[in-house]
């Protein structure tokens, strides 16, 4: 307080605990009492694993060597009745929230904008995320991996970045934001808030393993800061997303493994999950026919060179996790180097079920396969041949077919993005061996029903940290999820959690107490409000019995449940439309011509993609010739397809990837020094293909090539100039010179968008169109 002012008027005083005169000599200072964790307070690691299945981990039942997993599940405790969202985004935003996913604004994964409280793919100013609480109690707080949690549109390095992890409570982050990337040469990884700058990658990277390192770096460097302060560590891999890749030792491991097929496999994990007890006596397989498989053939009706095929995608996919399983024994090893094993909380569990994205025959070429757009050829090429030795390596970007999707499922039906077990249904394991030791009569298995917006909860209970009360300026939305904290001191204790929607693309679903309301959905299809199936997972955990016509009174009265329920966490719309593409208006401005100069950072993904994606454009670059002078001009995409255009040995060189298949030219440089312009006309032709012309001083040079055009999520690596940074377009010249940094006086390259092809319209809802339908 301030005392003796004279009569003047005071500013900047109100709260001070100390007394201010006019001299020092006169006042008593005060500090603001430093924000501590309670002493002893647990440190927490949250390992979230993308797009892995129930079975896929040896606590659920798998071959696949996991011991750290099966370590942590030996110290504490297995749920075999644990629920998550069908999907990435939304999985995430209800892990560190504990909100519903379409109360927290995430209806689907960050990459459309249609415009509706559920789909606004943002956590809001009054949503609290688990690192801010915990932030708020003392703790350090740390993110590697995944993010997932910001709109595409909003991931350059222009963007409001108030959705970025260090804006969400972190205190440092490593990772890609994106919802995925390749493991040795992601497309574009971010420092805390900037992008990470690699002109060369060394040829043993993989991402797992550095996000490992980059964990253990924050821990090592708080801890030789601060002794006591406990840390919150968010380990979200990029792992086991497509593209799958894995280092080659570890494939080496699995060489033969699956050559029995994936019936058998599913069979024996199936029984593995029954001699411990994952499930009721009485359970039974869901059904492996081609119509609840989505197509996947019986193992022996595949050719000899399928099955050899189909086996090295899953010993790439197994290779995978157990570099996953790696990085948790690396984490528990340092953890107990430090002493600090015993007191921290560790989750582990998977954002959804395993994904049949592959498709019935896998893809070795996975943005080919990714590519969702009505028009596509007859010969468009979904699965780009591969020698079957690069597979899972760096020029490969692979997905295992679907029947290994079904295994990883085991025992129940579908896959991610389907609110059927399968999609929904994950594994999880806790342990705290110091605050929640299990007993030696404790098997450490717990059937009480979660869901993922109980782990926030969780957390918070098991830190003794309450949830953040506020937040800018405004009251923190209550959460959804309740803590099962209760079940891991006693086997019997009641779940907490009794009562959950699902909805995920129109597909809907409500659980209640073992009961469990389906109205499934093919993608696509109409939304049927007469679909609805009934099961008692108490009984049947697998849904293999459709008791629908046995309760009608109990399914309509769970329908009508989840009717109020999806009103109640801003779930209607359902998307009967076609929203999960975006008016044409959303992201105008990064469709403007630009022009990038040497040195700039690799241009993110979307931003890039805006540039060229189903439009005609041009690329032209302004640069001041010397002789010997060579290198890249620019360069977009990387091995999964992409484009660069170079100069070697006094030519020019220009190379094309679509989706694995090369094409190549290169044409003598006309003579003479001084400023030149070269460049490239990408133009549209109908069937989803280019023509692509070069040109030196407005004279033609080069090939003329007619090509596909590279749609999806490609060229997934952004627009480099000056330098082919991240995964190479064209990996001979890779080979020859790394990522080639241009030698003379580039001085800019610009990009210069066309109009949106009308040969291929891009697949957009018109917001204003339909509105006005709405209102006649």
């Amino acid at each position: 307080m301030a005392e003796q002012a004279g009569g003047m008027p005071t500013r900047g005083y109100e709260g001070f605990a100390g007394i201010v005169r006019e001299r020092a000599s006169e006042s008593v200072p005060a500090w603001p009492t430093p924000k501590r964790a309670a002493p002893g307070s647990p440190n927490v690691v949250v390992v979230l694993v993308d797009d892995m299945g129930f079975s896929d981990v040896s606590p659920f039942g798998s071959e696949i060597d996991t011991p750290n997993v099966q370590a942590l599940a030996d110290d504490g405790y297995r749920f075999s009745n644990y629920h998550t969202t069908p999907l990435c985004s939304p999985s995430r935003a209800a892990l560190l929230t504990g909100l519903n996913p379409h109360r927290a604004g995430f209806a689907s994964v960050a990459h459309v904008d249609p415009g509706f409280p559920g789909f606004r793919l943002e956590l809001a100013d009054d949503v609290a995320t688990l690192a801010e609480s915990l932030r708020a109690g003392g703790y350090a707080t740390f993110a590697v991996g995944k993010w997932h949690l910001t709109k595409e549109s909003k991931l350059h390095d222009g963007a409001d970045k108030s959705s970025w992890p260090l804006q969400r409570g972190f205190d440092r982050y490593y990772g890609s934001m994106d919802g995925y990337t390749t493991l040795f040469h992601p497309h574009r990884l971010v420092c805390d808030n900037s992008p990470v700058v690699d002109d060369d990658v060394p040829d043993d990277r993989y991402l797992t393993d550095e996000l490992t390192e980059r964990a253990l770096g924050m821990i090592g460097a708080l801890r030789a800061n601060d002794a006591e302060k406990p840390f919150f560590l968010y380990f979200a891999h990029q792992a086991v997303h497509g593209p799958i890749q894995a280092k080659d030792a570890d494939i080496q491991k699995y060489r033969g493994r699956y050559a029995q097929g994936w019936g058998l496999l599913r069979e024996q994990r199936f029984a593995a999950q029954l001699h411990d007890g994952l499930f009721p006596e009485g359970t039974v397989l869901a059904p492996s026919d081609p119509q609840d498989t989505l197509g996947v053939p019986e193992w022996d009706e595949l050719s000899d060179d399928d099955r050899r095929l189909f086996a090295r995608h899953m010993e790439v996919y197994a290779a995978a996790v157990d570099g996953v399983d790696q990085s948790l024994g690396a984490l528990i090893s340092r953890l107990k180097e430090l002493g600090e094993y015993e007191n921290t909380v560790f989750v582990f569990t998977s954002d959804n079920g395993a994904t049949g994205e592959g498709g019935v025959r896998g893809t070795r070429s996975y943005f080919s396969q990714f590519v969702h757009l009505a028009g596509l050829p007859d010969d468009w090429t979904a699965d780009v041949e591969r020698e079957l030795e690069l597979m899972g390596g760096p020029r490969v970007h692979g997905h295992y077919p679907r029947g290994w999707a079904h295994v990883s499922n085991t025992p129940f039906r579908r896959y991610k993005m389907h609110a059927y077990a399968g999609g929904i249904h994950a594994p999880l394991v806790v342990s705290w061996p110091a605050g929640r030791p299990r007993a030696s009569d404790d098997t450490g298995l717990r059937e009480q029903y979660a869901y993922v917006t109980d782990i926030a909860p969780t957390v918070l209970a098991l830190a003794g940290v309450a949830p953040l009360a506020r937040r800018c300026g405004a009251v923190t939305q209550e959460p959804d999820g309740v803590s099962f904290a209760p079940t891991l001191e006693d086997a019997r204790a009641d779940s907490s959690h009794h009562e959950q929607y699902v909805e995920c693309g129109g597909q809907r679903a409500y659980f209640s107490d073992g009961w469990k309301a389906i109205a499934p959905r093919d993608f696509g299809g109409p939304i049927d409000d007469g679909s609805w199936e009934l099961y008692d997972t108490r009984v049947d955990p697998t849904e293999t019995r459709n008791v629908a016509a046995e309760h009608p009174s109990l399914l309509a009265g769970l329908a009508e449940r989840w009717r109020r329920a999806a009103w109640m966490n801003t779930v209607f719309p359902l998307d009967d439309i076609g929203m999960f593409a975006r008016r044409p208006s959303t992201e105008l401005p990064l469709s403007e011509p630009v022009t990038i100069m040497p040195g700039t950072a690799t241009l993110e993904r979307f931003r890039s993609s805006k540039l060229t994606l189903l439009r005609s454009f041009a690329v032209d670059a302004l640069l001041t010739v010397h002789p010997g002078d060579e290198g890249v001009l620019v360069a977009h995409g990387d091995q999964g397809g992409g484009y660069v255009l170079f100069v070697e040995a006094g030519r020019l060189g220009f190379s094309y990837n679509a989706y694995g298949v090369m094409r190549r030219w290169t044409a003598e440089l006309p003579d003479g020094d001084g400023e030149r312009s070269i460049g490239l006309r990408f133009d549209t032709l109908a069937g989803m293909r280019w023509t692509v012309t070069a040109h030196c001083d407005g004279e033609p040079i080069g090939e003329e090539l007619t090509v596909p055009q590279l749609l999806g999520m490609a060229p997934f690596t952004g627009i480099s100039v000056g330098i082919d940074r991240g995964g190479p377009v064209d990996w001979e010249l890779h080979e020859r010179r790394r990522s080639f940094p241009y030698s003379g006086g580039l001085r800019r390259v610009m990009y210069t968008p066309g109009v949106i092809a009308t040969e291929n319209p891009e697949i957009v809802i018109d917001i204003e169109r339909v509105v006005e339908q709405l209102s006649e």
